[in-house]
């Protein structure tokens, strides 16, 4: 497997697979590529399996030009609504809301309070769906992943983690 080393004024040391399935690790300057070599070697399972989860995750998004166009569609006429809705109940107004191709996260609200939703989202159930409106319309109120974040997602959506969970088992 190949292996990127990337070094930086960093503490320690990670490990992570890239798109193109090689192993990308992050190290401190005064870290040797011995060393280096032998946290790969120390991780080598952990590695395998990362790169079992990133060849299927890759795989997911692999769709034909008609099934993209049907996402696009279904996410145009439902998010928005959904988005309509949510805003109304957590009392939040988004400045903005589109429709994007992203591939590694499912939705973002900019420090604008505009939001954004990839068309992927739509391959997963509507509870999956649903809590993702609800988690970025809450940014608009608490900017971060702190507590009061997740508090304010649980009045609107108490069963919020069991909805995550469908997001990260498809």
């Amino acid at each position: 497997m190949d292996i990127k080393i990337i070094k930086s004024n960093r503490k320690t040391l990670s490990l992570c697979v890239d798109d193109e399935l090689c192993a990308v690790v992050k190290a401190p300057y005064f870290v040797s590529d011995k060393e280096i070599n032998a946290f790969v070697s120390k991780n080598e399972a952990w590695l395998n399996n990362a790169v079992k989860r990133k060849k299927k995750q890759l795989n997911k998004y692999d769709i034909s030009e008609d099934k993209k166009n049907e996402l696009i569609k279904l996410a145009k006429e439902y998010l928005p609504k959904r988005v309509e809705y949510f805003s109304k109940i957590m009392n939040v107004k988004p400045t903005g809301v589109k429709i994007t191709s992203a591939k590694k996260r499912f939705g973002s609200c900019s420090g604008k309070n505009s939001i954004c939703f990839s068309y992927y989202l739509m391959l997963y159930p509507k509870e999956a769906v649903d809590y993702v409106v609800v988690h970025e319309l809450a940014h608009i109120k608490h900017h971060n992943h702190s507590k009061e974040f997740y508090n304010f997602v649980s009045e609107f959506m108490p069963d919020f983690k069991q909805r995550e969970r469908l997001l990260k088992s498809n």
